[in-house]
This record gives C-alpha cells, structure tokens and sequence, in this order.
C-alpha cells in the first residue's frame, strides 16, 4: 500500500511546526521512519534546522534505522557542520554506519578523529561495523536479535554472562568489542544480564554509557531503575547520558520511573528537560491500550 503524498507532507508539516507539542512531533517523526521513501527523508531534512538538540538527535537517529542510502548526503552535512550539538553530530556518524554504505568510509575515517571525542568514538564504530559488514568470514551464528533495532555493533557469538561482563567492563579492550559484548547481553534478556549491563553506566566512555542506557530501555527491566536514576540524578553527567538514562525510564514506564521523570521537568539542560517529556509520553504510551506509538498517520 503507497502512502498518499498528501498525508506524508501532512505528518511532515506537524514535525517541522516548532508550534506543536514536541510528544507529537516525536509521534510524526516515527511516522515518517515507518513510511520510508525520498519524501519522507526530505521532511526529516527540514528538522535539523530545529532549536531542539534533542529532536535533531532523534532525526538522525531515524534516518539511520531506515536504512535508505538517499540520507547518507543529509547525515554527512550533519556530521561536519561543527554548528550542530555534538550529540546531534554522533549520531548522523552512527546513522552513516547503520546504513552501513561503503561510500561513506572517507567521512567517516576523517571525522573518526574528531576533537569531540563522541563524535570521533562513534564514526571509529560506524567504521568498524562497516568492516564487518564487508567481511565474508563474518559469522553467521550471531545471537538473534529480538528487537527492531539497526545496531551500532553486532552481537558476539553466544558467551556466558559472566565471559560478556569481563568483555563490557574492560576499559583496555575496543570500543567496538565492548559493544558487541552489550549487545550480546541485551540478546539474552536475563536478569543477570541487565545487571551486568547496569554495571556499564560507570564505564569511562560517555558515548558507551549512553548506549548503555538505550540498551536498558529496549529491556524495559524494573531491576535497571536505580542505576538509570542514579545517572539521571547526576547533575555531572553528560547531557547525553542522562537523556537516554531519562529515556530509558520512560520504556520501563512503571510509576517510580514517572515520579523520578516528573523531577527532571525543569532541568538546567534542555536536553534533559526535554528527555523528560517525551519519556512521560513514552510511560502513558506503555501504559495505555494504544495500538502503537507511532500513531500521526491515523490522526491526519
């Protein structure tokens, strides 16, 4: 079925109106993910000129799980503009490795080092997972992964938890090792792999601690609660840590993660602040018989 024009530039219009409540204009962005196609990257386009670091961060970040190779000139000029947050930058560098085209290793080894040290960390992993990509001696028995996600690293083949951990926790090995370590853990959606996973929110890493907290928020685990809060609640953490931390509460979506959301609403860092809404969002989403989140299309 072909989504009418019409309807594309409707949803589009909602995303670019810095009028409109930012919850919505996260539901039309989804939208526009889950249609796909030249129209809907050009309405994306138009976002990165939004004051809203946040939402430009969730642009690219859906241009990159898209997948369409028609982005890659529009998450380049994201990537060099040194105007844009860092954390907007980042992740146009990680959407250029989700993509995963060959064309874009020039880019991304120039800015792999990048004086932003998450913009350097995350085009090295966009690099390596290019690589990977390319390789024909690649494995094929990766662990499955059971969620939607195009990720920034593939997983290991099946370890222990404990194996995962010392490979996660490991500050002398690679990054891109480290990640797949995470991913592996998130895989198995155990217990005893979300605690490990918790135990990377001290991770020296800034990039690799706000994975972390992505990766806590697909699992949606009550047990990873006082680990998100204890980054959210700290005032010297990287703004991007404790946006996905904040985030990653809001999937949770169990009420302590609504009171602890409900602090934050006024936040020093817009970032957070803004975080904060869209994770509220998030918990009435979970917490509601709504069919799925991103919902603009039906009510266009």
């Amino acid at each position: 079925m072909t989504i009418e024009e019409e309807k594309i530039r409707g949803i589009g219009k909602v995303l670019n109106d810095e009028t409109r409540p930012l919850k919505e204009r996260f539901r039309a962005l989804f939208s526009l993910k889950n249609i796909g196609g030249q129209l809907a990257i050009e309405f994306i386009e138009q976002g990165f000129k939004d004051p809203s670091a946040l939402l430009k961060h969730e642009l690219a970040y859906c241009l990159g799980q898209m997948q369409d190779p028609l982005a890659n000139p529009v998450l380049i000029r994201v990537l060099k503009d040194v105007n844009q947050e860092p954390m907007v930058r980042h992740e146009a560098g990680e959407a250029l490795g989700a993509i995963g085209d060959e064309s874009v290793i020039p880019v991304l080894e120039e800015y792999s080092k990048d004086p932003v040290v998450e913009v350097a960390e995350t085009c090295q992993l966009a690099l390596n997972r290019i690589k990977w990509l390319k390789n024909p001696d690649k494995p094929s028995d990766t662990s499955v992964n059971p969620y939607a996600s195009v990720d920034p690293a593939p997983p290991m083949t099946d370890q222990s938890v404990e194996d995962l951990k010392k490979i996660l926790l490991n500050e002398d090995l690679d990054l891109f090792d480290r990640y797949r370590a995470m991913f592996s853990l998130r895989n198995l959606r155990t217990e005893e792999a979300v605690l490990a996973l918790s135990q990377g929110l001290k991770a020296k890493s800034a990039l690799f601690r706000h994975e972390i907290g992505f990766v806590l928020g697909q699992l949606q685990e009550k047990v990873s609660v006082p680990y998100l809060r204890a980054a959210l609640e700290n005032p010297e953490e990287n703004e991007m840590v404790r946006h996905e931390c904040a985030e990653a509460l809001g999937s949770i979506a169990h009420p302590e993660c609504q009171q602890i959301l409900n602090n934050y609403l006024n936040d020093n860092k817009r970032v957070v602040r803004e975080s904060c809404v869209i994770a509220l969002d998030m918990c009435e989403y979970e917490n509601s018989p709504e069919f799925q989140y991103a919902d603009t299309l039906n009510k266009i």
